[in-house]
């Protein structure tokens, strides 16, 4: 079996199964991840149109919204087009290059939306323990080093952890039980010695989720300390709500990535991965427009008018 290397004229080809163990019902989940796909688009790109057109939605928590939007956006695209295409198509082969291009912006757009996550616990904090600064803290020269900072630590990793694979050589042909092309398929298939690269995913994976992690708990942490001491019961509820909508995101997407970590890496848990990551990177886009506009008041306010104008 040959090996793949950039002198090669015979470059490596990936194999996405899927779910091509489940022929009969193709067509109904090319149906399902369809709509799932279009929610998501329609979600996410009328958040960005409704956040960009409403002056009243112009602080900073809507701000970082706004490009949480954009990259679920990006990583659902990302994402379900070539799903799509397996379930309908013959062939589920893709190039290599294009199975590490696929790589490098999923998980671009997976290390932002973590950043993302902590800067939005940040901005609650702020908002609750130091309501009286607030518009000073969080200044709009402040959210835009926050969202570039969350961009460049996305682009940082990502590029890291592309580099990690392409130093590795792979067979002309490899399987990978997934619709996507992720890192630990990607490092399975390789042919080579793969310890660096396990090394860079272990340090800078666990890096990346605890430090962030790190900030969410520390944040709502002391949110729940200083809530807890307002003598008003209606002030506490106030507080909390304005926290449900980014709580229920973080519990969703974190809880998602920490079930994927736990799963055992057996040939039977393929399946489970398939479904776990199903939820990671087509779901969670959709879900996350419709999580803060539903327990938003001012967003279902704004979208109630726009109904009525119709």
């Amino acid at each position: 079996m040959m090996i793949y290397d950039r002198n090669q004229s015979s470059p490596a080809t990936f194999i996405l199964l899927g779910f091509s163990e489940y022929p009969d019902i193709q067509i109904l989940l090319f149906l399902i991840f369809l709509a799932i796909y279009v929610i998501s688009v329609i979600g996410n790109v009328g958040m960005i149109t409704i956040i960009a057109m409403n002056s009243k939605l112009h602080t900073p928590m809507y701000f970082f919204l706004k490009h949480l939007s954009f990259v679920d956006f990006c990583y659902s695209t990302v994402v379900v087009p070539k799903l799509l295409e397996n379930l309908v198509a013959e062939g589920r082969a893709i190039s290599f290059s294009a199975c590490i291009t696929q790589f490098f912006f999923f998980a671009n757009c997976a290390l932002t939306e973590t950043f993302m996550l902590a800067m939005m616990a940040y901005d609650r904090f702020v908002a609750i323990c130091n309501p009286l600064l607030y518009m000073v803290i969080m200044s709009h020269k402040r959210c835009a080093l926050l969202m570039t900072a969350a961009y460049s630590w996305g682009l940082f990793f990502s590029l890291l952890f592309t580099y990690s694979l392409l130093v590795l050589s792979f067979c002309e042909t490899n399987i990978i039980k997934n619709f996507v092309c992720d890192y630990s398929a990607i490092l399975n298939a390789a042919c080579s010695d793969k310890h660096f690269s396990e090394l860079i995913l272990s340090i800078f994976a666990n890096f990346t989720m605890l430090s962030t992690l790190l900030v969410i708990i520390s944040s709502y942490i002391f949110i729940f300390v200083t809530v807890m001491k307002m003598h008003s019961v209606r002030a506490r509820y106030k507080a909390f709500s304005t926290c449900a909508s980014h709580l229920t995101a973080v519990g969703v997407f974190y809880g998602t990535v920490l079930f994927l970590y736990c799963i055992p890496n057996t040939k039977s848990s393929w399946f489970t991965k398939n479904l776990a990551s199903v939820f990671y990177a087509v779901v969670i886009p959709m879900l996350n427009p419709l999580i803060y506009s539903l327990r938003n008041s001012e967003v279902k306010e704004i979208i109630r008018k726009l109904i009525n104008k119709k």
